[in-house]
């Protein structure tokens, strides 16, 4: 049974081991990473009994604008369910909101378009990234 949570406590070695199983980046910045997760507006999380097996946060001025940073299910566990259900916490949490953005890529593309999301006009992503993943 997968539990969704928008108030858990995290612990540092399960955000990691998360992390490095998806092949995250940010992984190799573990107190910048802890830090980002617990200062997001909102944190949500998939426990398959106790075992951390999905996190995602927002990124929000709490009014009108809200930016979906990370999302991510552990491989393992992946297909079953617990991405929707924690996105779906989020946007209930955030519906009404002007503006509900975030960024997509490869696979993650069809999952998003699935709960609702469309391109953004004419936009082109764009960013300075440290990371290697993409």
């Amino acid at each position: 049974m997968i539990t969704i949570s928008l108030s858990d406590t995290i612990e540092e070695a399960e955000v990691i081991a998360l992390y490095q199983a998806n092949g995250w980046s940010s992984a190799q910045k573990p107190e910048q990473l802890l830090a980002a997760l617990r200062n997001s507006h909102s944190l949500v999380t998939a426990r398959s009994s106790e075992t951390l097996i999905g996190l995602g946060n927002a990124i929000s001025d709490g009014h009108l604008v809200v930016y979906f940073p990370h999302m991510l299910v552990h491989p393992a566990s992946q297909g079953q369910g617990a991405g929707k259900q924690m996105m779906a916490a989020l946007l209930e949490k955030y519906a009404g909101f002007h503006q509900q953005l975030l960024n997509a890529d490869g696979k993650a593309v069809a999952f998003y378009k699935s709960m609702g999301f469309t391109r953004a006009g004419n936009t082109e992503p764009m960013w300075i990234y440290e990371g290697k993943e993409h």
